[in-house]
C-alpha cells in the first residue's frame, strides 16, 4: 500500500507505482484502493500525464495525451482524478462534471452498487470511508457541485439529496452544498464555496491541498 499520496491527487503529476495487475485489470491482485491513492500506476501512463502537465496550455494536445494514459489503464482512479482536475482547473466545469461521472461509474463497477447513482442505496462501507467509497462519495459531491456551477439545479438538488441518504454524518462535507443551493440568487456559484472540490480525492491522503 502505498504511505506517501501522488502529487497528481495535491499537485502536478504522480510518483511512480507498480505496473502489478492493470494491463489485464483486477483478477491479478490489482488493489483498487491502492490504486485509488495513486499506487500502481504504470511508469508509461506515469509519464502521458506528467507530459500532458507540461503543455496543459494546448489543450487539443494535452487532452490527447490524458486519454491515452486513460486508455492503458481504464480501470486505474489516478488517470481519470488527471484529466478532471486538468478540466476543472481550466475552467471547463461541463467537461470536469462528464469526467466526475465517469470516475462515478469507475466506483460504483468496483464496488458492486447500482449503475446509477440515483438508485445507490446507503451502504456500511459508506461509514467506513476507505479509499474506494470515499472516493464514490467525493466524485458525487463533485457532480452536485458543478452542476450547481453550470446552473442545473434540480440535478444539483437530487444529487445533494442522494448525498445525504449515502452518508447522513456528512464525512464528506456535502452539506454545504445545500447551503450554496439555498444562496442560489448570486449570479454564479464559486470556487470558495466548495474547494475541495478541486480534487475529490483529496480526503483520501488526508485532506491535502493542490
Amino acid at each position: 500500500m502505498a504511505t506517501d499520496p501522488p502529487e497528481a491527487l495535491v499537485g502536478s503529476g504522480f510518483e511512480p507505482g507498480s505496473r502489478a495487475g492493470l494491463e489485464s485489470g483486477f483478477e491479478r491482485g490489482f488493489d483498487i484502493d491502492n490504486a485509488v491513492l495513486g499506487g500502481e500506476l504504470p511508469g508509461a501512463v506515469q509519464a502521458l500525464i506528467q507530459q500532458a502537465g507540461q503543455i496543459r496550455g494546448q489543450v487539443p494536445l494535452a487532452l490527447l495525451l490524458l486519454e491515452q494514459a486513460h486508455a492503458l489503464a481504464p480501470h486505474h482512479p489516478a488517470t481519470l482524478i488527471a484529466i478532471y482536475r486538468f478540466h476543472f482547473y481550466g475552467n471547463r466545469i461541463s467537461e470536469a462534471r462528464d469526467v466526475a461521472l465517469r470516475a462515478l461509474a469507475l466506483a460504483q463497477r468496483e464496488l458492486g452498487l447500482a449503475a446509477r447513482w440515483q438508485e445507490v442505496q446507503r451502504d456500511v462501507r459508506f461509514d467506513d470511508l476507505t479509499p474506494l467509497p470515499r472516493f464514490f462519495l467525493f466524485a458525487l459531491k463533485a457532480y452536485a457541485y458543478l452542476s450547481l456551477r453550470l446552473r442545473e439545479l434540480d440535478e444539483g438538488r437530487a444529487v445533494i439529496e442522494r448525498l445525504a441518504v449515502l452518508d447522513p454524518r456528512d464525512r464528506v462535507g456535502h452539506r454545504v452544498l445545500a447551503t450554496v443551493l439555498a444562496g442560489m440568487g448570486r449570479e454564479d456559484v464559486g470556487y470558495e464555496d466548495c474547494p475541495d472540490i478541486a480534487v475529490p480525492a483529496a480526503a483520501l491522503v488526508g485532506g491535502a491541498q493542490p
